[in-house]
């Protein structure tokens, strides 16, 4: 361990100083991880401060009479080696100086207050630009309203409430489970865009019934709540409730009561929604409005409000949990104190923790967490610029300025200013400019894969309808949808007898035809000719009889697979020309027809289709990977699909345009591509359930193209 310095150049400007605590500062005790910690409030703010049981002993003595070197004579008398050193009594008193809970009488007391409020107000913006993604607006204090709120589910706030909860969830999981699919379908529908306003205002509303829950159960172990706002969580704006008065709470079950307490509430209001959902009819608009209270109320709570890499409700359970205060800025800490030590070699580092146990934590949180954040900041950032460019442009130079240029600029001041480099100050600039380099190497130099994906059908390159030749009755079906078939098997028989009449009709007259051409070629030429005309014109339309009820019998236009619409349904059936039948598709000769935005289309463009592999995988089967072809992309973008499969109403992921019935006409212009003829199996590609017309038609599959490298 790194020798502490008793002394400190700077203390004869503290040392005559006479602080005090200021009269409004509250005082609680608390253990963490078997030693006993002093939390410092101040209610004016709510902020909260952690004193070890030395450091509250030192402010105790500030009396307003003692001097600071008085005070620090009798706290080394006290606790020998094991006292704060100079240094670390001016750190200390600047720290509870800077947070308004120190006064000291050398200093006008207003001049103090005002360069303090100022101080406080400037890192107050400071942060809420860096954190654009997660901007504050204070609206009221809520405490009068929660008060009231609270004595009335005082009898559900205890350990039998809690596991009543429990079996109200539980209940109402268990009724989903059967319902998984009609909920994984409902995703469709609650994100396309007709239902956005609906989902807005579910969210507001199940938001606000989150923060309540954090402030009735503030309130329930005797804390305040003292604001109310909305913030701006990724673009999305959310209410917030500031419940830091747990802080100061003795028992850290009490405290993760009230981090887990937005949780509670909302899951309360997934299960009542899944109850309204099960009773209601789908179409209904109450049926649409609780899935998604459902959505917003289970999914946001288990993927955001539990995440503990977030600072949301899960990292204030688990740093309570742990024991560990302050999780996310002692865990950066530690970080830079690693890179301090091992890096940049300076002894006299400070680590934010002397506990084996405590610093193992801050690591292994700091790492997954800084993972998280980047991951975390580049995944919203490409999402928001997909949909909103120019919005998702500002918010990516903006965040990047503030979560990397800013740390860059502070490293570069700490490398100019950093007193215990004064002596290594070349080699420290030296290692960083090295570290960079390698960083940039290894983005820019080593080979990684890249990929793009896409959503496609499987369809067959011969392809074709059948269709009804002429109006009439279907008497009989041939073929059952699913059979195999030859070029001109019939498919359906059907039966005119306005035609069989009419050919009947027709013959008649051409033996009356016929008969008179004879008897005027023995009289007269001239009407002779004028017979044979009359006798070719009855001809042409036998002819044109007989080719009519020809068609009542359709055939099969190629050899393959019937799919669609069971030829059999329609037996008995009065059709017209024209009315679809069903389709032939050739299953050993298939493609997969799928779509690719403009900018990945480009990719495309720019380095060759002989330069990457596809790969693709069925949505029914993803374990099953199948190799595909050489990929063909048509020139020109179109927003005519190829399929309704690959829009919203049919399930795809292409946003279609709300007043287009087909679902076929895409708001943007899409690229088409094929890849190549790939003589799959169908039968093997599309499974063994549902309908084979089914089967064909929405067999999605993802294409992921690797770069082939040397």
């Amino acid at each position: 361990m790194s020798e502490r310095p008793t002394f400190s150049p700077f203390w004869h400007r503290v040392r005559a100083m006479r602080p005090r605590l200021r009269p409004h500062t509250q005082i609680t005790r608390q253990h963490y991880r078997g030693r006993r910690w002093h939390v410092v409030q101040d209610p004016a703010t709510n902020q909260f401060y952690r004193l070890t049981p030395i450091a509250y002993g030192f402010v105790s003595l500030l009396d307003g009479a003692r001097t600071v070197e008085e005070a620090w004579k009798i706290s080394l008398g006290e606790h020998g080696d094991a006292a704060p050193t100079q240094n670390e009594i001016i750190t200390l008193i600047s720290q509870l100086y800077g947070a308004n809970l120190l006064a000291v009488d050398t200093t006008p007391e207003t001049e103090q207050l005002l360069r303090r409020g100022r101080d406080r107000f400037k890192k107050k913006a400071m942060s809420q630009a860096i954190g654009l993604m997660y901007f504050k607006v204070r609206l009221f204090n809520p405490d009068g309203i929660l008060s009231r709120i609270e004595p009335i589910l005082r009898p559900l706030l205890n350990r039998w409430g809690f596991f009543a909860w429990m079996a109200f969830v539980a209940f109402a999981a268990y009724r989903l489970l059967p319902e998984w699919d009609a909920l994984r379908r409902g995703v469709d529908d609650a994100i396309a865009p007709a239902n956005w306003g609906w989902m807005a205002v579910v969210f507001i509303v199940t938001k606000a019934i989150h923060e309540a829950g954090h402030g009735v159960i503030c309130k329930r172990f005797g804390g305040q709540v003292p604001e109310f706002g909305a913030m701006m969580l990724v673009l999305v704006p959310a209410p917030y409730v500031d419940a830091s008065a747990c802080w100061a709470f003795a028992s850290k079950w009490r405290r993760m009561a009230v981090g887990a307490g937005g949780m509670i509430f909302e899951l309360t209001v997934a299960a009542a929604a899944a109850h309204v959902w099960l009773a209601t009819p789908e179409g209904d608009l109450l049926h649409q409005i609780a899935y998604n209270a459902m959505l917003t109320a289970g999914v946001s709570t288990v993927l955001f409000n539990a995440n503990p890499l977030m600072r949301f409700d899960g990292y204030y359970i688990l740093s309570d949990l742990l024991e560990v205060p302050n999780l996310m800025q002692r865990s950066t800490g530690m970080l830079t104190h690693l890179c301090q030590k091992h890096i940049y070699r300076l002894k006299d580092a400070i680590p934010p923790s002397t506990q084996p146990g405590e610093r193992r934590i801050l690591l292994a949180y700091g790492v997954l967490a800084t993972a998280y954040r980047v991951f975390l900041f580049f995944s919203i950032t490409l999402y928001v610029m997909g949909k909103l460019f120019a919005i998702g442009l500002v918010l990516a130079i903006w965040t990047g300025a503030m979560w990397f240029l800013m740390p860059l600029g502070k490293l570069s001041h700490w490398l100019a200013t950093h007193p215990p480099l004064a002596e290594h100050r070349f080699r420290a600039v030296a290692t960083t400019l090295g570290l960079f380099v390698a960083g940039l190497l290894a983005i820019g130099a080593i080979p990684a894969p890249d990929h793009r994906r896409a959503t496609g059908i499987v369809e067959s390159v011969a392809r074709s309808g059948v269709f009804i030749g002429v109006d009439g009755i279907v008497e009989s079906a041939h073929v059952r949808s699913g059979d195999r078939v030859r070029a001109g098997d019939p498919i359906l028989t059907c039966a005119s007898p306005e035609l069989a009449q009419a050919l009947v009709a027709a013959r008649a007259a051409l033996v009356e035809a016929v008969a008179k051409e004879r008897s005027a070629t023995a009289e007269d030429p001239g009407v002779a000719l004028v017979a044979r005309e009359k006798v070719r014109a009855v001809e042409a339309q036998i002819a044109f009889i007989e080719d009519r009820l020809s068609r009542l019998v359709v055939r099969a236009p190629h050899d393959g697979t019937i799919v669609g619409t069971d030829p059999a349904q329609l037996v008995g059936a009065y059709t017209k020309e024209g009315d679809s039948v069903c389709e032939v598709v050739d299953e050993s000769r298939v493609r997969v027809t799928a779509l690719l935005a403009q900018t990945e289309a480009a990719w495309h463009f720019e380095i060759g289709p002989e330069r990457y592999a596809v790969r693709m995988r069925s949505y029914a089967d993803p374990g099953d990977e199948i190799r595909g072809g050489r990929v063909r992309v048509v020139d020109a973008a179109q927003v005519r699909l190829p399929h309704a499969a690959l829009g919203f109403a049919g399930g795809g992921t292409v946003e279609t345009r709300q007043d287009d019935r087909e679902g076929r006409v895409a708001t943007k212009p899409q690229f088409v591509v094929y890849n190549g003829r790939l003589g799959l199996d169908l039968g093997r590609a599309v499974g063994d359930s549902g309908s084979t017309s089914t089967r064909y038609n929405r067999y999605p599959l993802l294409l992921q193209r690797y770069p082939s490298w040397g």
